[in-house]
């Protein structure tokens, strides 16, 4: 008779903090009036923050697995972790304001966030098909109900469906795939099968066939062509607040979805992924930069800009570790956090009760309303641009460097000539912000706490640029 041997919890700490906090968060927010309800916004923040702590609290330079090999702590975990509370953390802060002129400013908003934040956790340390599967789900509702938390808005509702239906599809196809692989190697753990998929033999077309559901699940996380249909639809239908939460923080953990599966369980079928990355890169990279030029919404272009960002992070990781390209993969993801915090918190910025800017005509002589925050908005496009010595231009550069040492030079070349034509859309934006006549001279009216991050946000990724060594050699020992 076998015996149960108790798990160690300790590298379950952050997410049992986070599910404790969640929990009594959602006690307390009803019995709260609506004039209290900063408690509610206040005490998730604490829980962000306690989460940190816990997480650099167990921080381990080695690998613990628990719950029988279900769950992992390792450095890749513990960085991702970090900056998914980061990004969550300020996309809450940037929020609060949006949420409190438009009536929205509900517990329901920070409960949401808080259980999207667990599941994106629980991916990251995933160490089982189980395990992922269960986190990608639970953030997945989460940001659906999120994107519909506006109910009297007809484009948030109609973004939630698409974004609720084309993902349920996605993670039919993620658990088809996953349900192919274990009956081929007979085990959920994604080490196990890393080891049996390095000598697959005869079941190997079945493997692929496996693994194109796979990619198919992961390609519309991440939101790559041609499954990237409801990222323009869904950050331009939901509102502001939820977009920048969704364009942020879940790229982190689908970024460690991708490297869980990838190269750490079918590394086996390194060549036979490399080349369905490779496709995939391509395409969002041509659709992503071409498509934006044509957008006259800010949202839907930088939602398009946000695909051909993707096609960069793939470049790493179809470049291998070898080369240092799952280092730039994760440092290249970790830049585009703080970038997509930046560029749409400007759209918040700028938006007041009864008025979004959204349109690109908006930003039309920022730089004669606010000259600080124009400079600030120079900061994040040519660091979208990949403009020298701004962060974004260091992403690139890793990601590019990784394809020459794999002799994948064409691929490089093809990066950079889109990355040329990204760059008439992005600026554009700076012509208007500084060459135009304003439409609109209102001042701005948000709230000093999220102008001084915002500055700080952008003054970050100019500072991180100026000095990139120290972060990219985190993501290195990361990795």
């Amino acid at each position: 008779m076998s015996r149960f041997t108790m798990p160690d919890f300790l590298p379950a700490l952050p997410e049992m903090v986070v599910l404790a906090m969640a929990c009594l968060i959602l006690i307390i927010d009803l019995f709260l009036s609506d004039r209290a309800r900063h408690v509610t916004y206040l005490l998730a923040q604490t829980t962000l923050i306690a989460a940190l702590m816990a997480t650099l609290l167990i921080a381990t330079p080695e690998s613990r697995t628990t719950f029988n090999g279900h769950f992992i702590l390792d450095p890749m975990a513990t960085l991702l972790k970090g900056f998914i509370y980061l990004s969550a953390f300020v996309s809450l802060l940037y929020a609060r304001g949006y949420l409190q002129a438009r009536g929205m400013f509900r517990g329901e908003f920070y409960l949401l966030a808080l259980f999207a934040v667990l599941g994106m956790m629980v991916m990251v340390s995933a160490a089982s098909l189980l395990t992922l599967y269960l986190g990608l789900e639970l953030m997945s509702l989460a940001l659906y109900a999120l994107v519909a938390l506006q109910r009297d808005s007809a484009a948030a509702s109609e973004a939630a469906m698409k974004y609720f239906i084309l993902g349920a599809i996605a993670s039919a196809m993620l658990l088809y795939g996953m349900s192919m692989l274990y009956g081929l190697t007979g085990t959920l753990q994604i080490a196990e099968m890393g080891v049996a998929t390095a000598d697959v033999g005869e079941s190997r077309q079945l493997l692929l066939f496996g693994l194109v559901f796979l990619l198919v699940g992961v390609a519309f996380k991440l939101g790559a062509v041609p499954f990237h249909m409801w990222v323009p639809d869904v950050y331009h239908g939901a509102p502001t607040a939820v977009t920048l939460l969704i364009s942020t923080a879940p790229k982190l953990a689908a970024f460690a979805m991708l490297m869980r599966l990838l190269a750490e369980g079918l590394i086996g079928l390194y060549s036979d992924w490399q080349q369905m990355l490779i496709l995939l890169t391509v395409a969002s990279l041509a659709i992503g930069n071409i498509v934006a030029i044509a957008q006259a919404n800010i949202k839907r272009m930088l939602a398009y800009s946000g695909i051909s960002h993707i096609a960069f992070l793939l470049m790493g990781v179809l470049a291998g570790g070898a080369s240092g390209g799952y280092a730039a993969g994760l440092f290249y993801v970790i830049v585009y956090a703080l970038m997509g915090l930046a560029s749409f918190g400007m759209v918040i910025l700028l938006s007041r009760a009864g008025f979004e800017a959204e349109r690109l005509d908006d930003y039309r002589g920022l730089s004669r309303r606010s000259p600080w925050f124009a400079l600030m908005m120079l900061i994040v496009i040519f660091s979208l641009a990949g403009v020298p010595p701004f962060l974004g231009f260091w992403a690139k550069l890793a990601v590019l460097e990784a394809l020459v040492r794999v002799d994948l030079v064409w691929l490089a070349l093809v990066g950079v000539i889109f990355s040329v034509v990204g760059a008439f859309y992005y600026l554009r934006i700076i012509k208007l912000i500084y060459f135009d006549a304003p439409e609109d001279e209102t001042p701005l009216t948000a709230g000093g706490d999220m102008k001084l991050v915002l500055s700080l946000n952008s003054l970050a990724i100019l500072g991180i640029g100026l000095w990139p060594a120290g972060l990219m050699a985190l993501c290195s020992a990361a990795v």
